[in-house]
């Protein structure tokens, strides 16, 4: 599958979550519930998955954890925060970049209208 069909499944999945729930949720519903709804419609959905860090030639096998990952294409973390800080989009950047992925979704769903949450990121170095 393409990755803007996945990216606009994310999107309808988000905004049915958002009308339904509203926003100031902890970010664990949201992804419960979002891993739901992209997998019912289809997608192979991975949920807090652990991504492996190399530093110094020794190998973290839990450097970290991606919210979602869907079709090992893309990467969603997900916020229930404020406002979005530059700091959450490098964090989006720099897993795409140690999972070698191009594509990225950062939302947050504290917002009134989702459409105003939803972010792509992209990683151009994809090697």
């Amino acid at each position: 599958m393409e990755i803007n069909q996945i990216t606009g499944r994310v999107l309808d999945a988000f905004i049915r979550i958002h009308t339904a729930l509203g926003p100031g949720l902890f970010e664990s519903v949201y992804e419960e519930t979002g891993a739901y709804e992209l997998t019912k419609s289809g997608l192979y959905v991975e949920r807090q998955k652990a991504i492996p860090v190399v530093y110094d030639n020794i190998k973290f096998d839990d450097g970290f954890r991606a919210d979602l990952v869907v079709e090992r294409k893309l990467i969603i973390e997900i916020k229930s925060v404020e406002s979005l800080a530059p700091v959450h989009f490098k964090q989006v950047m720099t897993y795409l970049k140690l999972m070698n992925l191009r594509d990225g979704i950062l939302v947050n769903f504290n917002v009134d209208l989702l459409k105003d949450g939803f972010h792509r990121v992209f990683n151009n170095h994809v090697k």
